[in-house]
């Protein structure tokens, strides 16, 4: 990835009415529609990791080659407005060909850096003392390759918070970092137990989500959900490990079972450790003031304007003035 040829890749975010353009994009939902007059046309949402912009195909006829949704296409064509939105009158399209672009060009990802994210988690792992956790994590993080490289760049959400590749390995090193604090902050905390759940709270996200670049929830994912799913994981490895302490065991589960602090959340359970409520505080923190950042990324250039209502936070939100 990365050491092809590239074509005139134009992102999303820098394209201009009246621009001519060539470009590769993700197509991520392609629908044949029909004109009042009846004469079918493609409408299409093609994305890359600035954003995304609505692309229309009029004429089906010499140049538009046969390509499908989550195909990655060269297209062709003129950058229109409607309605005060950006649109692609597309000319001519094919499916591009591996090699032509990097599948990285179309995943929004984390600022951070990956492997440096990845080698503070392990250092993280290594401050846990007790034996059977410790043993615990190491199977999950550091002896399963192929889950190593999928964990590295999976998201943590679909829209909410963290959707990003690289966003379920910050999320869940931040949590721990927060937690890490808690445990300093009142030493009567689990320490072990509490950052052992942190780094593996959210780890049933990796079969919840799909990956990049569908990032969509999975048929398990709707009828279980990433909670469920992360406890039957570690349970799974729990049970390989020899002489794992059933009560602590439970007590993990229930950390996990609980992160959401909430029944009408999504948690099976409310927490009833110390260390679960830590958690629920560790995770909810994280989630939140990322969330902002995010939304705060999304309308730079607005300071001091206020960004309308937020579901996530039941408020008008508004930036800090500079």
């Amino acid at each position: 990835m990365g050491n092809h040829i590239k074509r005139d890749m134009r992102f999303i975010k820098e394209l201009k009415e009246g621009d001519m353009i060539s470009s590769i994009y993700l197509c991520k939902d392609k629908r044949t529609l029909q004109t009042k007059a009846g004469k079918n046309y493609y409408s299409m949402q093609l994305h890359d990791k600035t954003g995304y912009v609505d692309g229309k195909v009029w004429d089906l006829s010499s140049g538009i080659e046969h390509f499908e949704s989550m195909d990655y296409i060269q297209v062709d064509a003129q950058v229109t407005s409607f309605q005060g939105a950006l649109q692609l009158n597309i000319r001519r399209v094919r499916k591009a060909a591996e090699g032509e672009y990097d599948p990285f060009d179309y995943m929004p990802c984390s600022k951070k850096n990956m492997n440096e994210m990845y080698d503070e988690l392990v250092s993280m792992i290594h401050t846990v003392k007790e034996a059977h956790l410790l043993k615990l994590l190491q199977m999950v993080f550091t002896e399963d390759e192929s889950f190593i490289k999928a964990f590295k760049i999976h998201s943590a959400a679909k829209t909410m918070h963290h959707n990003f590749a690289g966003g379920l390995l910050e999320h869940s090193l931040s949590v721990a970092k927060l937690c890490d604090f808690y445990a300093k902050q009142y030493p009567i905390i689990n320490r072990d137990l509490l950052i052992t759940a942190a780094l593996c709270h959210d780890i049933g996200k990796m079969q919840e989500l799909s990956e990049f670049p569908e990032n969509d929830y999975t048929d398990e994912g709707q009828l279980i959900g990433h909670i469920v799913m992360g406890t039957i994981m570690l349970d799974e490895k729990i049970k390989q490990i020899e002489g794992f302490p059933k009560k602590l065991a439970t007590e993990l589960k229930h950390c996990i079972l609980s992160h959401h602090g909430e029944l009408e959340f999504g948690s099976p359970k409310k927490p009833a450790l110390l260390e679960a409520v830590a958690l629920s505080f560790a995770d909810n923190t994280d989630a939140k003031i990322e969330g902002f950042i995010e939304l705060l990324d999304g309308n730079s250039g607005q300071d001091n304007e206020w960004l309308g209502y937020n579901r996530m936070f039941e408020s008008n939100l508004r930036a800090t003035s500079k």
